[in-house]
C-alpha cells in the first residue's frame, strides 16, 4: 500500500523532494519550519530507523525467515523459507522518509532487477514495510544516503507493549508502542535537541492533556490566546446510522435505544407519548482523560435529542484487609493489555462478547501473598467458572481471559472474590439480551445451549457462596421463560435490566423545544453535549500566508 501510494505521488504534477509517511497517532514535536531546513540540508539522504540488533536474530524475530499469506484478514503462516543469498537483509520501523530519487527508483514505472525480486519476497512476509525500504536501501546504489534515524521518538515500553495481543489476526507476536501520556512528558522533551521531529502514539481517548501539552510548547506559549470552555472534554464517536463500513455492534445498539425507551418513559403521561424513531449517533464522551458519559443522539416523534448515560456501580466489598486493599474489580471487554484498560467504557457485554476479569490491588508495607479464587455465577446461579489467582506486591494488577461457552446466557451475573473461604467482594454485570440480533436466540436450539448445560465440577466448598438448590431451580425457570420472549415483553425485560446497570444522566435536544411539557436544555449550550462547540477540534480556514490550517490557540 505503502508503495503504491509512493507511485501515484510521482504522478502528480508536483515538485516535493521528499515522503514521509505517517499515521493518526502521530505527532510533530518541532515546527514544519524546522523540519523544512533539516530536509532541504539533507536533500540526498534516506532516513529509516533500523533494528540494532545482530540480523539473525533480527530476522527470526521479525518472521522474515517464514512464509505468510492473507486471507479473510488473517496473516496465516504457512511455512519456512530461505532467504536470498548475497542479500543484506536489515528493517525495523515501518515510518521512513524517503528522497524523490529513491521513491522513484523503488517505486517508479521502471524498476529493476533487484526491486522485482526484493517486491516478491516481501509480497509474503509479515511486515513487509518493516523490511522492504530498508533492504531495498542497503543492496541498492543508494545505499550510502542510508540514515540509521527516522525521525520519530517511539514510546516504547516493551513489557506492556509485547503481549501477543494480536495472535486474533495474525500468526505471530509482534509488539506495539503505547502511547504518550502525562507522565511521559521527559521523552517528549528529550527530543529538543536531537533530529527528531514527530512522537508516536497519542490518542485523545487515552490521553488528550498530554496533545495539548505539546502543542502548548511548539508554539512556546502558556496558555491558549483565548479562552476554550471544551478544553478539557474530548467526544469520540461509536457509532453512526450512515457507516455502512462497519457492522454495528448489537449489544451498544440494544442498550441504547433502551436508553431513550426508559429516559422517554419517565415523561411520558396520559396525554403524551413520545417514541423512538432511530438512533443516529452514540458518542463517548470523555473529560480531563476519564470517561464520563455515552452519549446516545436519536430521532423521536418529538424532535432529535441526546442523552448521556452510564455505567452503574455495581461493586460491593467486605471490610476485610484483602477487601480494604482492592482498588479495582470488573468484568469488562475489548480489553486493552498495552494500555492496561477496557475500550469498552460504557461495560455493554453482550452474549457473543469475549469476556475478560481485571483487578487490581493498592501495595502493602508487608510481603503477604494471597491465593484468590474468582467465582464466575451465571443468572441462573449456576457456578460456571472458576479463576485462581495470586496477588503479591510484584502481581497486584492484572487480568484474566475467561473461556466460557458461548452465546452467553442473557441477564445478571456476577464475580466473586473468595479468600480463605470468605467472600471479599462481588462485581455485578450485565449480560444484555439482544434487541436487534443477526442470531435469533429464541430458537429451540439455540435455548437449549444457553439452558441444557451440564455443570462443571468445582470446590464444593464454593457452594455455600451460591443460591441453594430450589432458588437455583427458580432462577432456570426464569431465565427459560426470558429466554422465548420476543417483540415488546423482550423490551420490557430489556429496560429492567438496564435500570439495574445503568443510569441516564443528562438529556438535551438540538433545537429548544417541549417533549410532554418538559422544556430540555438545547444541545449546544450542553457542555456535555457532542453539539457543545469545540473549536480546538474544529478546521478551520486556510493561513494564505503560510498555507496551513489556522490554529485554535
Amino acid at each position: 500500500m505503502l508503495r503504491s501510494s509512493m507511485n501515484d505521488v510521482l504522478r502528480l504534477d508536483w515538485e516535493w523532494d521528499f515522503i514521509l509517511n505517517l499515521s493518526e497517532s502521530d505527532y510533530p514535536v518541532k515546527t514544519v519550519t524546522k523540519l523544512t531546513e533539516f530536509l532541504t540540508s539533507n536533500r540526498d539522504k534516506n532516513f529509516v530507523k533500523s533494528h540494532g540488533r545482530e540480523v539473525q536474530r533480527f530476522i527470526q524475530k521479525q518472521g522474515l525467515d517464514k512464509t505468510f499469506v492473507e486471507c479473510d484478514t488473517h496473516m496465516w503462516r504457512v511455512a519456512d523459507r530461505k532467504l536470498p543469498w548475497g542479500i543484506q537483509i536489515d528493517g525495523g520501523s515501518d515510518w521512513v522518509a524517503l528522497n524523490r530519487k529513491f521513491v522513484n527508483y523503488v517505486a517508479g514505472d521502471q524498476i529493476d532487477n533487484l526491486v522485482n525480486g526484493l517486491l516478491d519476497i516481501f509480497h509474503y512476509t509479515l511486515l513487509p514495510a518493516e523490511s522492504f525500504f530498508h533492504t531495498v536501501l542497503r543492496n541498492s546504489i543508494f545505499c550510502d544516503t542510508y540514515v540509521d534515524n527516522n525521525l520519530h521518538v517511539t514510546n516504547w515500553k516493551r513489557k506492556l507493549g509485547c503481549k501477543c495481543q494480536y495472535k486474533h489476526v495474525v500468526d505471530w507476536c509482534g509488539c506495539s508502542p503505547n502511547d504518550f501520556k502525562p507522565e511521559d512528558w521527559p521523552r517528549i522533551l528529550g527530543t529538543e535537541t536531537r533530529q527528531l521531529f514527530f512522537a508516536r502514539k497519542f490518542e485523545p481517548i487515552i490521553s488528550q492533556s498530554i496533545i495539548y501539552q505539546l502543542e502548548l510548547w511548539l508554539l512556546e506559549i502558556d496558555k491558549p490566546r483565548t479562552p476554550v470552555k471544551s478544553l478539557n472534554s474530548y467526544w469520540q464517536s461509536i457509532y453512526n446510522h450512515q457507516d455502512l463500513g462497519v457492522y454495528p455492534d448489537e449489544g451498544l445498539l440494544t442498550i441504547s435505544h433502551s436508553a431513550i425507551r426508559s429516559w422517554l418513559s419517565s415523561i411520558d403521561n396520559t396525554s403524551c407519548s413520545p417514541k423512538i424513531n432511530k438512533i443516529i449517533e452514540i458518542t463517548s464522551y470523555h473529560y480531563k482523560d476519564n470517561y464520563k458519559y455515552t452519549l446516545i443522539k436519536a430521532k423521536t416523534s418529538q424532535g432529535i435529542i441526546e442523552l448521556a448515560f452510564t455505567p452503574l456501580q455495581t461493586l460491593s466489598i467486605s471490610k476485610s484487609s484483602l477487601g480494604n486493599r482492592l482498588e479495582h474489580l470488573s468484568v469488562n471487554s475489548d480489553y486493552d493489555q498495552k494500555e492496561q484498560l477496557s475500550r469498552n467504557f460504557a461495560r455493554v457485554l453482550s452474549p457473543y462478547s469475549d469476556l475478560v476479569l481485571i483487578y487490581q490491588f493498592s501495595t502493602s508495607s508487608s510481603s503477604k501473598s494471597y491465593n484468590i479464587s474468582f467465582l464466575w455465577v451465571d443468572p441462573t446461579g449456576n457456578l460456571v467458572e472458576v479463576n485462581e489467582v495470586n496477588i503479591d506486591e510484584n502481581n497486584l494488577m492484572g487480568n484474566v481471559k475467561v473461556n466460557l461457552r458461548q452465546p452467553l446466557k442473557p441477564g445478571s451475573w456476577s464475580i466473586k472474590l473468595i479468600h480463605k473461604g470468605l467472600l471479599h467482594a462481588e462485581f455485578k454485570f450485565l449480560i444484555t439480551p439482544l434487541e436487534f440480533s443477526s442470531i435469533d436466540l429464541t430458537k429451540p436450539k439455540v435455548t437449549a445451549s444457553l439452558v441444557d448445560v451440564a455443570p462443571k465440577a468445582f470446590d464444593p466448598s464454593f457452594n455455600k457462596f451460591l443460591p441453594n438448590d430450589f432458588d437455583r431451580d427458580v432462577l432456570k425457570r426464569l431465565s427459560v421463560d426470558y429466554l422465548k420472549q420476543k417483540g415488546q415483553e423482550l423490551k420490557n425485560w430489556i429496560d429492567n435490566l438496564f435500570s439495574k446497570f445503568y443510569t441516564i444522566e443528562r438529556a438535551c435536544s438540538v433545537k429548544e423545544i417541549h417533549i410532554c411539557n418538559q422544556l430540555l436544555s438545547v444541545c449546544t449550550k450542553s457542555s456535555w453535549s457532542s453539539y457543545y462547540p469545540d473549536p480546538k477540534s474544529a478546521i478551520e480556514g486556510v493561513n494564505q500566508t503560510t498555507g496551513t490550517f489556522d490554529l485554535w490557540l
